[in-house]
């Protein structure tokens, strides 16, 4: 089959709740109207009110609620309508889903899943644009993923669904219907905690995830033809973290650039050079570099292009990195 991201996340939601019926889905306008995206759409006609549910203009009783289910043995999936909406459901998400397991000596467990479509790049409005990965993954307890690729979004929403423990699920909405790509039709997953080498190389690890990974692969055809060789990592899990991967790219091509759509400061890639500056240094020819969003708010309309890392920028950090 050949699948945009959309699609891959409406199949892995459809085939999931045929295979287990303790799966269910909850969220402003998944119903009736098959959610803003249109990825549940036809699923409430499927399975019917009582599992997929239009819940009141509520996010923190969505999450609310859905612990309560989690407990007694449902698995829901939150869709949180964008990325900037999920914060009134903030303090349920960190004092509570994340801490059931700890709280309860491992006796209750919460799995569910928080959907939400992330990053800029739609001309989109206040608080539909931000990338707040950080939050969550600074939140012991969660597990935090990012697809990129239709193939992959199907197999790490999968696997999260079925994971005991709560999943942050992040979503690039500017990739929604962008990309296409063969994903089979049979359900499968795909690890969570695993990283992926999209593309071999031995001058510069590059590493991004998301709705980066498009910018990465512009970057990578550009600079191919000029004979600088990119080792492109997709890290596809945020949380845990494909340390490994990591550092064996690393160790290998002395050199790293990181690309990612949020704010500079305290972003998950000032982590990312940390743990390879302890745990890579004497392998590094370069200090690591970070291609970044700017400390300020998402700007609105035509001010994005100035904000969002592009590939321009990539390949400037790139050439740093190799002295050139």
């Amino acid at each position: 089959m050949i699948l945009t991201i959309a699609d891959a996340i409406s199949l892995a939601l459809k085939q999931e709740m045929a295979h287990d019926s303790t799966v269910m889905l909850m969220g402003e306008d998944v119903g009736v109207g098959g959610g803003v995206f249109r990825i549940s759409d036809g699923l409430q006609k499927l399975y019917g009110a009582e599992r997929v549910i239009d819940t009141p203009l509520a996010e923190s009783g969505i999450v609310g609620t859905a612990i309560g289910l989690a407990m007694a043995g449902m698995k829901p999936i939150c869709e949180m309508q964008f990325d900037g909406f999920v914060y009134p459901a903030f303090d349920q998400i960190v004092s509570h889903v994340a801490r059931m397991r700890n709280r309860t000596r491992g006796k209750l467990t919460c799995p569910l899943v928080i959907r939400f479509p992330y990053s800029g790049g739609v001309r989109a409005l206040e608080h539909h644009s931000e990338s707040p990965e950080v939050y969550y993954i600074h939140t012991p307890g969660l597990k935090v993923v990012c697809p990129s690729t239709p193939y992959d979004a199907k197999g790490l929403l999968v696997a999260a669904i079925r994971d005991p423990d709560p999943v942050i699920f992040m979503e690039p909405k500017k990739l929604y219907r962008a990309i296409k790509e063969e994903v089979p039709e049979e359900e499968y997953t795909v690890e969570i905690g695993k990283a992926r080498v999209m593309i071999e190389g031995s001058d510069v690890t590059v590493i991004g995830w998301g709705a980066m990974i498009p910018t990465v692969l512009k970057a990578q055809n550009i600079l191919a033809k000029e004979g600088i060789s990119l080792e492109v990592i997709d890290l596809r899990t945020l949380s845990p973290l494909d340390t490994e991967t990591i550092l064996e790219s690393v160790t290998k091509t002395g050199r790293c650039v990181i690309i990612q759509e949020a704010p500079r400061t305290c972003g998950f890639a000032a982590e990312i050079s940390a743990l390879i500056m302890e745990k890579a240094l004497f392998s590094l020819q370069a200090p690591v570099e970070r291609v970044t969003g700017f400390d300020t708010v998402m700007p609105l309309l035509k001010g994005e292009d100035l904000y969002l890392p592009n590939e321009v920028r990539l390949i400037d950090g790139i050439r740093k990195v190799m002295g050139r």
